[in-house]
């Protein structure tokens, strides 16, 4: 529980938490740094002679109001959500294009005839995705390396040309894969009980929702 005499810091805290929105560990990170720089001006200014009360008004407006600070805070937690969303991007769409072809093979209808011209233009259509995803994600990490050493306005136009094209290969790569995978169901009856089918279609869901939510989260820290 909070001294009393902490009751101001905590209280501008709380309004600049409730203002930020991006990955928890780095906002809480944020805040508790901040908590620490604060609590140490409040000691210093108290060790001067000046009241409890007093000392933390001091300390807050030294510190900078949620007006000064939130900008710069909001756009490191933005970085730090397309860090998250490339990391996680790089691990699925690379395991998508060194085993997509994983749950097909082997089964009872790969030696039958081939399918039609419109089903092997999706499937490749789907590879190129995953690909073309997986370049975005190394993109996407050289932006956030970048973003560190210069706080440029072109990185920053960067970042969000990256995290847009990440979620936008996100929705092609739902929408294609999904249309595969119902597409072969309708193909090949025995494809619904292939057992790296199912697994398949398993991991790739786990893998999509992960995916959605690293992506809602840049684009909520984006936003902001």
């Amino acid at each position: 529980m909070p001294r009393c005499e902490d009751v101001l810091v905590d209280e501008h805290l709380r309004e600049l938490a409730a203002h930020l929105q991006g990955p928890a560990r780095l906002k809480s990170d944020l805040l508790t740094e901040a908590r620490h720089g604060l609590l140490d001006a409040v000691e210093a200014y108290r060790e001067s002679g000046v009241s409890p009360t007093e000392a933390q008004r001091r300390a807050v407006i030294e510190f900078g109001s949620p007006a000064q600070l939130l900008p710069s805070w909001q756009a490191e937690l933005a970085v730090g959500a397309l860090r998250g969303l490339s990391l996680r991007m790089l691990a699925i769409a690379g395991v998508g294009v060194a085993a997509g072809d994983l749950t097909w093979r082997g089964s009872s209808w790969s030696s039958g005839p081939r399918p039609p011209a419109g089903y092997l233009l999706l499937s490749n259509s789907v590879d190129w995705i995953w690909l073309g995803a997986l370049l975005l994600a190394v993109a996407g990490l050289l932006v956030v390396a970048a973003s560190a050493r210069s706080p440029r306005p072109g990185v920053a136009l960067a970042q969000r040309v990256v995290g847009t094209g990440l979620t936008g290969m996100l929705a092609l790569a739902m929408v294609a894969g999904c249309a595969l995978f119902t597409w072969s169901l309708n193909l090949w009856d025995a494809a619904l009980s292939w057992p790296p089918m199912i697994i398949g279609a398993v991991l790739v869901g786990g893998a999509y929702f992960s995916l959605v939510r690293a992506a809602r989260g840049w684009l909520v820290a984006a936003a902001r």
